[in-house]
């Protein structure tokens, strides 16, 4: 181990490095929908640097998808960079920081994750695991991490809904990719405040203890939807993303 990796050792987790990240879509079908925007947030030392990506998906970018994020298909189209160099440069920047041991901070990470691993392998480009190499950690999702501590809450657990529970100002609206990270970022930390049990744990433990509770509540809420005639297959049983995504 590096002198620096044996100096961050031996700093809790939440003093050390973060790094945000984020997507906006043309859908929520992690297979088949594109990434119009993504964002990677780096909190280092003390100094916060900001990434933006727009991309070109390629494909229309639907209307109800456009609503929520604002990218249209002209724009997208007229600034957008080509996918396959905008994918290369938001898989390596991500890959950079996991090889640094430096931890991944997303919000629903499966989504992200999983639907970057798709676009990867759609344009042939090595998958995030394939440049590190190895397995995807350590990770740290607040959305996992909330529902493991305070399980029998009950209402949404949106982002939204999570800034609001936990007291997070919002610095401009949600949905824009770079927005939602400093959301997710600010939620972690009003988590750790609140459990400060979570910051006594390494990086290593708090990653193997969000497979764990993930697992455990997809499980239970895929039987809750079974017990109600509901489709489940959709709710993903892996985390921080899905297996051979395509």
């Amino acid at each position: 181990m590096s002198s620096v990796m044996q100096s961050l050792s031996t700093i809790p987790w939440p003093d050390g490095p973060l790094i945000g990240f984020d997507t906006e879509t043309t859908g929520v079908d992690v297979t088949e929908d594109r990434i119009v925007t993504a964002a990677i947030v780096e909190e280092i030392d003390g100094e916060t640097q900001v990434h933006n990506w727009l991309l070109n998906p390629g494909v229309e970018i639907p209307e109800r998808a456009t609503e929520v994020h604002g990218v249209t298909t002209e724009h997208a189209r007229t600034h957008g960079l080509d996918p396959r160099h905008g994918l290369d440069e938001i898989a390596e920047k991500i890959a950079e920081h996991l090889r640094e041991e430096r931890p991944i901070v997303a919000f629903n990470v499966v989504f992200d994750l999983s639907i970057l691993d798709a676009e990867l392998r759609r344009y042939e480009l090595r998958t995030v695991s394939q440049r590190i190499p190895g397995e995807i950690a350590p990770v740290l999702d607040p959305l996992v991490i909330d529902r493991s501590v305070d399980r029998y809450r009950r209402g949404k657990r949106t982002l939204a809904h999570l800034c609001e529970f936990y007291q997070v100002l919002q610095e401009g609206e949600l949905h824009r990719a770079d927005v939602d990270v400093a959301a997710t970022l600010a939620v972690l930390r009003a988590l750790c405040e609140k459990y400060p049990e979570l910051g006594q744990r390494s990086l290593a433990e708090m990653h193997q203890w969000q497979v764990d509770g993930h697992r455990t509540w997809a499980e239970s809420f895929r039987e809750f939807l079974k017990s109600k005639n509901r489709p489940h297959d959709g709710v993903e049983l892996d985390w921080p993303h899905r297996r051979y995504a395509v």
